[in-house]
């Protein structure tokens, strides 16, 4: 009888190791992206499909990927652990980590991955608004409405971020509105309002479409060195991205803007293997994700670490070592043993 209980008992437990085996596998780590309608969930859906082939049989690793607000609601979900990767704009990993611009609180908790592919700016205005048809031209606005993004958006937070920093008062001299992308495209069309800005992608669709309607009558704004080399002053995430004559339609001149990394994130208590293999499925399938969506044909190995502003996770770290890539002394953090608290955003 002792010994039929025994059975029993081993029987009973290795069920249950199995189980609880079979949960951990299933349970995915979740990426946070945007809204369905940007590049920011397609992309992470993309990102999340290729993981999970390459990973899950091999190494019980899943990862599923989420819509959401965007990038300061990304904060608070990893901030939370209902996420545990996301996807950002670039100045959000700088101000996460330094608790800057509309992060208040450092978000000690939030280690890199990787930079994606680039962010471009698309500052637009009316053409018979502007003058020397680079972005100080805004500053030039008299009451007239213009368009940073969605209410507390991530293209909102950058928006204001940029043109604080190149001394242009938006709150004196635009009557900001508020919407999204497809609406955004709409309300210029139909000239109820004067210009906007679009940080996505190139090409982009909303862009594209106001371009086939207005022509010449729009002017995407181009970026002088003087005003780069500003903007870079705090973060140095800002580099040049060129629209060649026909980037989009009726567009006829070369234009010079700027763009940053959007970068993929994650919280610094993801095993370091988990993150090692993340990393390396990521730039070893690189061309399947490309195939999937255009916006990654950015996407470079060699620039995987530019523009990050939070220091790599130990698992990317390893794979860029191993790849040969050259670490800057800033992204190198020593882990504390025990893990940081987590503050509020």
């Amino acid at each position: 009888m002792k010994m039929n209980k025994l059975v029993v008992g081993l029987l009973v437990a290795i069920f249950l190791t199995a189980c609880s085996d079979e949960l951990t596998r299933a349970r995915p780590y979740v990426l946070t992206t945007a809204t369905t309608g940007g590049t920011y969930y397609p992309v992470g859906v993309a990102l999340a499909t290729i993981a999970h082939a390459q990973l899950y049989e091999t190494r019980g690793i899943s990862l599923t990927a989420i819509s959401s607000a965007g990038s300061l609601e990304n904060v608070k979900l990893l901030r939370d652990n209902q996420a545990q990767f996301a996807i950002l704009q670039g100045p959000f990993g700088a101000w996460s980590w330094n608790g800057e611009g509309p992060v208040s609180n450092p978000q000690t908790h939030i280690r890199s991955v990787s930079a994606l592919w680039k962010n471009v700016e698309h500052f637009v205005l009316l053409t018979e608004l502007t003058e020397a048809g680079d972005i100080m031209d805004l500053d030039n606005l008299d009451g007239e409405r213009y368009v940073l993004g969605a209410r507390n958006s991530g293209a909102e937070q950058t928006g204001r971020f940029i043109l604080d920093t190149l001394g242009i008062d938006y709150e004196e001299k635009f009557n900001l509105a508020y919407m999204g992308y497809g609406p955004t495209t709409s309300a210029i069309q139909d000239g109820n309002i004067v210009g906007m800005n679009i940080p996505a992608g190139a090409p982009v669709s909303s862009i594209t479409q106001a371009f086939a309607l207005l022509g010449d009558r729009m002017s995407i704004l181009n970026w002088t060195e003087e005003s780069m080399n500003k903007l870079n002053t705090r973060y140095p995430l800002w580099d040049w991205y060129d629209f060649p004559p026909g980037t989009y339609p009726n567009q006829t001149e070369h234009i010079r803007t700027i763009a940053s990394p959007n970068i993929l994130v994650t919280r610094v208590d993801i095993p370091e293997e988990v993150v090692y293999n993340v990393t390396k499925v990521i730039w070893e399938n690189l061309a399947t994700l490309q195939e999937i969506h255009g916006a990654t044909k950015d996407m470079r190995l060699e620039i995987a670490v530019d523009g990050l502003g939070a220091p790599l996770h130990p698992g990317a770290l390893r794979y860029y070592r191993e790849v040969g890539l050259e670490i800057p002394a800033r992204l190198i953090f020593k882990e504390p043993s025990e893990p940081p608290a987590v503050a509020g955003v």
